[in-house]
């Protein structure tokens, strides 16, 4: 296996790429195209053995001479089963893994860049990517290298067979290469364009799907599935619509690049029999069935080329589709900086701005604060106020336009904080959860956990009355999305998930927001657990979720408002006592 960070591919030159990717493998490549050629052998040295048996029976030959033809071709038959195997081993084992090269560089592409790329991009696009388009790209090999080796095989024993016996024929041969040049350039571009089009078409239609899935409740809950259905099938037209105009030109090129090699073969045919019946050329029966039947072979191997346009336009096409996320440049940076071995857990903001893309304004704007070891500190404010992007900001999701953010006296732009996020915990609004069973899900990512400490972290959570009223415990399944649970029994399974790590730093961001009283307070304790002794950094909508944090951070417009204790921002009587008299009413 090759090294998937070294796989790469242009955009503007996905073939050439592909090449580069496939030559990594060069040794098998070798093994395989020189069995390819023995196997195929028989394609263009029996119609040599055909044509002297044609010529042994013409001239009353002896049987003993037809049974020594007949025996070689047997011979040359025969060899094609266990080269064939041999070859399909080889062959099959290095396209294969051309896909899965391909497939980890995406995955280990995605896995790079940075949270900005993947709120911008449709997450049913980028499957579409791994999945279809890798897909494309395996079929691409797997169809179009066979055809190809084989015209190469057939062009290049029938020129050197031809040359040897009949060599005035050379020339009508080789006047069959620049016609299949000129077709394949004539519908080229046009292939190109079409089959762009599709591609851009199903992605479209992939990102509806997605959403249609993600909308359902509120679909059904509207009564709007006639719409979503509609915005469906509009989408499922235009794929479609582009899938027929692909078709048709592919349909076209394919009955005028077979129609005018027929005329060819039929005219090298006549000629070679017109030249034999006249004495013009030496030519024997045998020579004239030798020339008609390589002349077909040639002209069904260019045929066989010309009509791989369209597989060749859509692995190209997905390549293409592939490098769009390889040659990404929004990345999170990592690679050489310095590794975190330690976590005390000392946050500061200095005099740090944030601006989004295409923003009219800041979401944070020139905000300094420090927020020691062990303390929260909890973020509130209106819509929009910039409370969580200072937590994006926290985590390195997101880089200062302009100031500096600092973990422990260090500046983060300085540190890998693919190893500094080992001491972070995360509990969104809506939790998490994937495809398998509980005791997966509280120890993702750590390996081989004590039955002990997930016990333990079940326990502070309150979550163990989860696992004692399933059948299989903590082997349970929870069902894609965590489906199988409420959102409060959700929630405090990823507060066990957070409890298990031992964190240094805890960012909750509307952790309750989405519960009903009842699951809050039962997630409330376990917050209240998990939150001892690390620093913590809260953003609530609910106020009363916050009453003791250690200080109170408000935000109005990226900018700090006001900071200090609850009873303490109660009493000056500012924005957030109007917040907390609002949530009284």
């Amino acid at each position: 296996m090759i090294n998937t960070q070294t796989v790469t591919v242009n955009g503007a030159h996905p073939l050439r790429s592909l090449l580069r990717i496939i030559g990594a493998h060069r040794r098998r490549v070798i093994l395989f195209s020189t069995a390819y050629l023995i196997k195929d052998s028989p394609l263009w040295v029996l119609p040599v053995l055909t044509a002297a048996i044609i010529d042994t029976v013409v001239s009353r030959g002896s049987l003993h001479h037809l049974a020594l033809l007949v025996g070689c071709a047997c011979l040359i038959l025969l060899q094609n089963y266990p080269v064939g195997i041999f070859y399909n081993d080889q062959f099959s084992r290095t396209f294969r893994q051309v896909g899965a090269d391909l497939r980890n560089a995406l995955v280990n592409r995605l896995q790079n860049l940075s949270i900005g790329f993947h709120t911008r991009a449709s997450a049913s696009v980028i499957q579409t990517k791994v999945v279809r388009d890798v897909e494309q790209v395996e079929q691409m090999v797997q169809q179009s290298y066979p055809p190809i080796m084989s015209s190469i095989s057939i062009l290049v024993g029938a020129i050197t067979m031809t040359a040897l016996q009949v060599p005035q024929f050379i020339v009508v041969f080789v006047f069959t290469v620049p016609l299949g040049v000129v077709l394949l350039f004539l519908i080229r571009r046009r292939s190109h364009v079409r089959n762009e089009a599709f591609r851009r078409q199903v992605e479209q239609f992939s990102a509806r799907v997605g959403e249609m899935a993600v909308l359902m409740p509120v679909t059904r809950a509207h009564g709007l599935e006639g719409h979503a259905a509609n915005r469906v099938a509009d989408s499922a037209e235009g794929v479609r619509s582009a899938g027929f105009n692909l078709d048709r030109i592919n349909g076209r090129f394919g009955a005028v690049s077979w129609l005018s090699f027929q005329f060819l073969a039929l005219f090298c045919l006549a000629l070679a029999a017109a030249a034999s019946i006249s004495d013009f050329l030496p030519i024997t029966a045998g020579q004239v069935v030798l020339l008609s039947t390589y002349f077909t072979l040639l002209t069904q191997g260019i045929v066989q080329l010309l009509n791989l346009m369209p597989v060749l336009s859509r692995g190209r096409e997905s390549l293409r589709s592939i490098a769009e996320v390889l040659e990404e440049p929004d990345i999170e940076h990592n690679q050489g900086k310095l590794e975190v071995g330690r976590v005390r857990g000392e946050i500061a903001l200095k005099k740090v701005t944030f601006r989004y893309p295409d923003a009219e304004r800041p979401a944070i704007d020139n905000v300094s604060l420090t927020i020691a070891a062990g303390e929260t500190v909890a973020f509130v404010g209106h819509s929009g106020s910039g409370k969580s992007t200072i937590l994006n900001l926290a985590l390195g999701f997101l880089r200062p336009t302009s100031g500096k953010m600092m973990l422990d006296g260090r500046d983060m732009e300085r540190l890998d904080l693919r190893t500094s996020r080992r001491f972070v915990s995360v509990v969104p609004q809506e939790s998490v959860l994937f495809e398998g069973s509980i005791r997966d899900n509280i120890a993702y990512g750590l390996g081989e956990v004590s039955d002990q400490r997930i016990t333990d972290a079940l326990e502070a959570a309150n979550a163990m009355e989860i696992v004692q009223e399933l059948p299989k415990g903590w082997d349970s399944i929870v069902g894609e999305r965590g489906a199988r649970l409420s959102g409060g029994q959700r929630q405090r399974l990823a507060i066990a998930r957070a409890l298990v790590r031992d964190p240094r730093i805890l960012l909750l961001d509307e952790a309750t927001s989405a519960l009903d009283s009842e699951s809050e307070g039962l997630v409330k304790d376990a917050i209240v657990r998990l939150m001892k002794g690390r620093t913590t950094l809260v953003v609530a909508h609910r106020l009363s979720t916050i009453r003791s944090a250690d200080r109170i951070v408000v935000m109005d417009h990226g900018r700090i408002d006001e900071i200090g204790t609850h009873d303490e921002l109660l009493a000056a009587g500012g924005t957030y006592a109007r917040l907390h008299a609002a949530q009284l009413r």
